[in-house]
């Protein structure tokens, strides 16, 4: 500290000489000293720098004060509470100097010192503000038009950081601003509705209201027109900072605007349409009744151009344009023909209020087409570029607002109907092409990529529409890409849209103009920018698709088209650009890519060149830039139905696969094992087994439950290999055997990785291999149980560490293997059944084990023969451990499945002669009902027995006991599946039963009618499911949760059944997301009182719902209306937040310009959860919990500055500097941010 002292002392020493070259270093080493943040200064110090530096404000050299003013923020946060203030009067007195230049820079000063103030501090901001804000009332009130300037700047940056400090205050700035609107100064009015704004963004509802009245009477009885212009463009403002509160006033404004914009005034017009827009944006719900009015004014005022006569060049297609634009200046201030015409700015703002209206009502989307969209396209001949731009922009937004065409072909129920703005935008689809057409060549760089960026969008809402209009789009790519004047953002995005074009559109639409397209993309593949070169490669790839489509299983369609004459072009420049080794990166992965796509399709058109192509594959395979991308290459040859001749290279590259899964790499190992699978299974004629066994060795280590998705393919690999190949197994089983059982025992195995280990299993018995036959792999399997009687340690620490999934998984397993081996199937059941007799000398693992196996043979095998079976199953019911209990109940059901006849009718009559073991029967009748209405076979196994079924389930609908009712509801809704004609309408009749556990129970049964896959139940589940979700206006809170569940799995698996029902369901799921306080009661418990909240759960369950509508239903919400409910959920119980915060993450991705717009509330709620403080008494879990909700607001913090302009919300500028001004929440964000790009980084590597 001492040394800081002498160091801080010489400065100040220096900072006095008359050498200005002296002054200005130590004025500069001064501020690379208080950066520091080990510096520390004693009171004396503290004054004599501030003195100093005040001092050298007033420096005569220019750059010396510059240094001084940048020394100021440091000093700030460096310096006492005192200090701070003294400075800040110091700057306030300066300001109002005689002397322009002390004025100036004390200004800057004040500024600085505003923008570095902390803000986490608990005194200092708020006293700053307290001396700061009478000086700059005063100033702003003085004549000098300066030092107003400077005033009403800085207070509008002290209102945007620090408004909650200045709400005393906001009486006496509104008398310094008010007055201000009416000044002759431009400037001065602009700056004084700036810092309005700020202001009625925190101000109490008492003077907002004041200033909105000030407004609207000055508007109803203006002065002049300069002072109507004025209030306009201030209400605009206002409504932009804070819009939400401005909604009661929307109606008499929006008359007095509809006024206003008849006067023959084109800038008072312009100010009416942007606050027009304002209103839309920030008020969506308020100015519902004011669209029509809005609409009408924007349609008449986007066409408005008074001194231009577009027929004379309807004829000429866009040669007036292009002449104009040569000598376009691209400037906002000079965007216009003729200096005293401004009418563009009037086109301009009624595009914009357009672009909003659409973007914000998204359930008018039909009306727009039959009444915007012909209004919309007929302008696209606009002369002025910018205001051209707009209106591209407002069709793109209800493109965008579109629902994509290719959800109609994938929803059966949708293909009766058309949707109607589908209809309407196919109708209106010629006349889109017809206006684009000429735009496409015009010499602006900027309309042509509007028309691209158009026609993706188009693209997007009709996949394949284009086809017929391919002769009037063509030239206009052709022209983007040959055009020596275009800019090399122009070819990327020509080629861009080429390819979106390509992947969109059926082959055979393309055939006509394959000789314009093969030349015009192998040009730009040769283009000296390597970008342009990436995307032509990738072009290329799709061209090649269209020109020789292959069917994985089929092989090539067969067509008439010839393409013997490309394939040589085509070839040949690939080639070229394979073989260059000075290529960037990106060029050489997609030269890599395109030729393998390349040799894939037209191969048996290239035999003579694979002697020179594959070869160089083998190159790029060894480089480790290009490894990966040349075995993803190899993978789309390997896998070509055209056999390619593999011969050249597989001696060498199996040996290399296998040395890549030793690699670090998660992508090359997967794709490598992919590879490696398809050689096996498509070459494994042609090279010897030897050859194999160095890459099986290396799976060892990747079968392991760490990493299930490469787990999965090392498990396809061993079993191709052992249908295929199975001599390369001989001798090296015991390497990857050991982890495939260890596997096994893993409690994570399931889905797609436990069924590849069962088809793993029937391969190897399959193989007859030493070692791998029946018998060996059964006591392998058997080993955990079998060894019961082995007394060592290991085998008990075994048995303990197995989960109890693991006794599924060998269970399914064992029953694979019997498969391959029927005979073994009766013999083995009868010594499971011989250990489960014995079960007072069994452990209970064993036990369970032994069930489990006992049902998955008998899932597959008739065991009716055993004639104890079903006896010595019941009698496991009686058993202490849950466990076993839980295993007999799946076994019984398993066997039945084997054998229904014999075993279902056992299952009824046991549910109703033994009432205590009504629960674990009900399981094992759902574990029929479940297996056996997953396929069509099963289905009618089971329809005979269905009516006596269904009568023995709605016996127990009305159980006391819940945990039964959930297992009779799932079974009554997978009963449903067998025959939905007859049962559904049953359904339908109890729903109206008066006992609230019959509907919760009948409600509940629907959630398992829906899964994701078409079921035959579909069409008439979508004409009913509606009675059964109205059950969310049930007056019973536990009927209305289940109803909610139903509605959320609907949603998730299949969207269509519902989105017809949204406009009236979504107003009752939003009323099940407030809290009721009907539900909330105390509970006394002891000394102490408990509040219990009844209706959590219901909430819980509607904002699952909410977040599920996210992923799949959003396109038929009110994005604003539901941005409501989640702020709501944002100050909600923690489960809520937790769930709130996620939605916030997601909802930024997805709609990030809703979000923008409601952004400072979102900022607010986040920082609250932020900077709460968890009581000092309080217990570890609350700590817990508060630590969990700070770092999942941080994750929507993350999430919400990645919404493109979010970096310009001062909210969200000054919360981001807090957090990092706080330790421990920097801390937290910064990991944060560090998972989300590691997250990133890992769904690129999936790819």
């Amino acid at each position: 500290m001492a040394n800081h002292q002498y160091q801080i002392a010489n400065l100040l020493e220096k900072m006095t000489s008359n050498d200005k070259d002296f002054r200005f270093m130590a004025t500069n080493d001064l501020m690379t000293e208080l950066q520091k943040d080990s510096i520390k200064l004693d009171d004396e110090s503290e004054k004599k720098v501030v003195r100093m530096v005040l001092k050298l404000l007033e420096d005569k050299n220019g750059e010396v004060q510059n240094l001084a003013v940048k020394c100021l923020g440091p000093l700030v946060n460096k310096v006492k509470e005192n200090q701070v203030e003294m400075i800040v009067d110091s700057l306030c007195a300066n300001m109002i100097s005689s002397t322009e230049q002390l004025r100036d820079i004390s200004s800057i000063g004040l500024k600085t010192v505003i923008s570095e103030l902390p803000q986490t501090s608990n005194s200092l901001a708020p006293n700053v503000c307290q001396r700061i804000t009478g000086k700059l009332s005063n100033a702003i009130e003085k004549e000098d038009v300066s030092v107003k300037l400077e005033a009403l700047d800085i207070l509008s940056d002290l209102l945007s950081r620090f408004g909650d400090f200045l709400v005393p205050f906001h009486n006496t700035i509104l008398r310094a601003l008010l007055p201000q609107l009416g000044s002759s100064r431009q400037a001065v009015r602009k700056r004084t509705i700036v810092a309005l704004s700020h202001l009625l963004t925190l101000a109490q509802n008492s003077a907002y209201n004041e200033v909105i009245e000030h407004i609207l009477e000055g508007l109803e009885k203006p002065k002049n027109s300069v002072t109507l212009r004025t209030y306009i463009q201030c209400l605009a403002s206002i409504c932009r900072q804070a819009g939400h509160r401005l909604c009661n006033y929307i109606d008499r404004a929006m008359l007095l605007l509809k006024e206003y914009s008849q006067r023959e005034d084109d800038e008072l017009r312009e100010y009416c349409l942007q606050a027009c827009e304002a209103f839309v944006i920030r008020c969506p719900e308020a100015v519902r009744p004011q669209v029509s009015m809005i609409l009408e004014l924007c349609l008449k005022y986007v066409t408005y151009d008074p001194n231009y006569n577009y027929e004379a060049d309807d004829c000429d297609g866009g040669v007036a344009m292009d002449t104009e634009d040569e000598d376009y200046i691209d400037s906002e201030e000079s965007s216009y023909s003729d200096d005293d015409d401004i009418s563009w700015k009037v086109r301009r703002a009624a595009a914009k209020c357009l672009e909003s209206l659409i973007f914000t009502r998204t359930d008018l989307v039909e009306d727009f087409y039959r009444n915007l969209s012909p209004a919309l396209i007929s302008r696209f001949k606009e002369r002025e570029e910018n205001v051209k731009s707009d209106v591209f922009h407002a069709y793109i937004a209800l493109l965008r607002n579109t629902r994509p065409a290719n959800d109609i072909i994938h929803d059966p129920d949708s293909m009766e109907q058309m949707p109607g703005p589908i209809s309407l935008l196919l109708d209106q689809l010629p006349h889109i092409v017809k206006a684009i057409q000429p735009l496409m060549r015009e010499k602006s760089i900027k309309t042509r990529q509007d028309c691209f960026l158009l026609l993706r969008e188009l693209l997007n809402a009709l996949p394949g529409a284009l086809g017929p209009y391919l002769d009037k789009i063509m030239p206009g790519i052709s022209y983007s890409l040959n055009d020596k004047y275009t800019s090399s953002n122009m070819k990327i995005e020509a080629l861009g849209f080429l390819c979106l074009l390509l992947q969109n559109h059926q082959p055979e639409v393309f055939h006509s103009h394959i000789s314009l397209l093969v030349p015009l993309v192998v040009t730009a593949v040769f283009d000296p920018f390597y970008k342009i070169a990436t995307e032509a490669l990738q072009v290329l790839q799709q061209l090649v698709k269209v020109l020789r489509p292959i069917d994985p299983t089929l092989g090539p369609t067969t067509n008439s088209f010839d393409i013997t004459p490309f394939v040589e072009n085509v070839y040949s420049s690939t080639l070229q650009k394979l073989k260059a080794t000075d290529a960037d990166q990106e060029v050489k992965e997609r030269a890599i890519a395109c030729m393998g796509q390349i040799i894939a399709n037209m191969g048996d058109f290239l035999q003579p060149e694979l002697i020179v192509c594959l070869p160089l594959f083998m190159e790029r395979l060894r480089s480790e830039v290009t490894r990966l991308s040349a075995v993803k290459s190899l993978t789309m040859i390997a896998a070509s139905p055209l056999h390619i001749d593999f011969s050249p290279i597989l001696d060498d590259v199996i040996p290399i696969l296998g040395s890549f899964l030793r690699k670090n790499q998660r992508a090359l190992k997967l794709h490598s094992l992919d590879l490696l699978n398809k050689i096996v299974e498509n070459y494994s004629q042609n090279f010897k087994p030897q050859l194999l066994k160095v890459a099986i060795i290396e799976i060892q280590p990747l079968i392991s439950d760490s990493d299930l998705h490469v787990a999965q393919y090392c498990l396809i690999l061993l079993n191709t290999t052992a249908r295929k190949q199975p001599h390369a197994l001989i001798g090296i089983h015991d390497y990857f055997l050991p982890s495939v059982l260890v596997l096994v025992r893993s409690p994570l195995l399931q889905g797609a990785a436990l069924t590849c280990c069962l088809d793993l299993f029937r391969g190897l018995v399959c193989t007859q291999l030493p070692g791998l036959d029946y018998n060996s792999l059964l006591k392998k399997l058997m080993e955990p149980m079998t060894s019961r009687n082995d007394n060592s340690v290991n085998v008990v620490n075994t048995n303990e560490q197995l989960h109890k999934q693991a006794y599924h998984s060998l269970a399914k397993c064992i029953a694979a293997l019997t498969q391959q081996c029927p005979q073994e199937a009766v013999p083995l059941a009868k010594r499971l059944l011989s250990d489960l007799q014995r079960h007072s000398s069994v452990t209970d693992t064993q036990l369970v084990f032994c069930l489990l196996t006992v049902g998955e043979i008998g899932r597959h095998f008739d065991l009716r023969f055993i004639p104890t079976l079903p006896q010595t199953i019941i009698e496991c019911f009686g058993a202490g451990s849950e466990d076993v209990k839980g295993a007999a109940s799946h076994a019984l059901g398993a066997v039945s499945v084997g054998s229904l006849q014999t075993y279902l009718p056992l299952i009824l009559k046991e549910i109703e002669a033994q009432p205590k073991r009504q629960y674990l029967l009900l399981h094992s009748l759902k574990e029929v009902i479940s297996s056996l209405s997953n396929t069509p076979n099963g289905l009618a196994q089971l329809l005979p027995s269905v009516p006596s079924i269904w009568a023995q389930l709605f016996k127990y609908c009305e159980c006391t006991e819940e945990g039964s009712r959930n297992v009779v509801a799932e079974c009554l809704g997978k009963l449903v599946l067998v025959n939905p004609e007859d049962l559904l309408p049953r359904l339908q009749v109890a729903l109206h039963n008066k006992s609230p556990l019959m509907r919760t129970v009948v409600v509940s049964a629907i959630k398992f009618t829906i899964s994701d896959q078409p079921q035959p139940i579909d069409v008439l589940l979508k004409q009913n499911i509606g009675e059964f979700l109205y059950a969310l206006r049930d007056p019973e809170p536990s009927v209305r949760r289940v109803a909610l569940i139903a509605f959320n799995s609907a949603v998730h698996n299949k969207p269509s059944l519902v989105r017809d029902l949204l406009p009236t369901l979504l107003p009752w799921l939003y009323s099940e997301t407030k809290i009721k306080s009907e539900l909330i009661r105390e509970v006394e418990m002891g000394p102490f009182k408990h509040t219990v909240d009844d209706g959590l759960d219901i909430r819980k369950a509607a904002f699952e719902c909410m977040y599920t509508l996210l992923e799949q239903g959003l396109d038929r919400v009110d994005v604003m209306q539901f941005l409501d409910h989640v702020q709501q959920g944002l100050c909600d119980h923690y489960d809520i937040k937790m769930l709130t915060y996620l939605m916030t993450a997601r909802l930024a991705v997805l709609c990030p310009d809703a979000v923008l717009i409601r952004l400072d509330q979102f900022v607010r709620q986040l920082r609250e959860t932020c900077t709460h403080r968890v009581k000092a008494n309080s217990v570890k879990q609350e700590y817990e919990k508060q630590d969990e909700l700070k770092r999942s607001a941080l994750r929507a913090v993350s999430a919400l500055l990645q919404i493109p302009k979010a970096d310009k919300n001062q909210q969200l500028l000054d919360f981001l500097k807090s957090i990092k001004d706080t330790p421990e929440l920097n801390k937290v964000f910064e990991n944060v941010q560090k998972d989300s790009s590691n997250n990133a980084e890992i769904s690129m590597d999936q790819s």
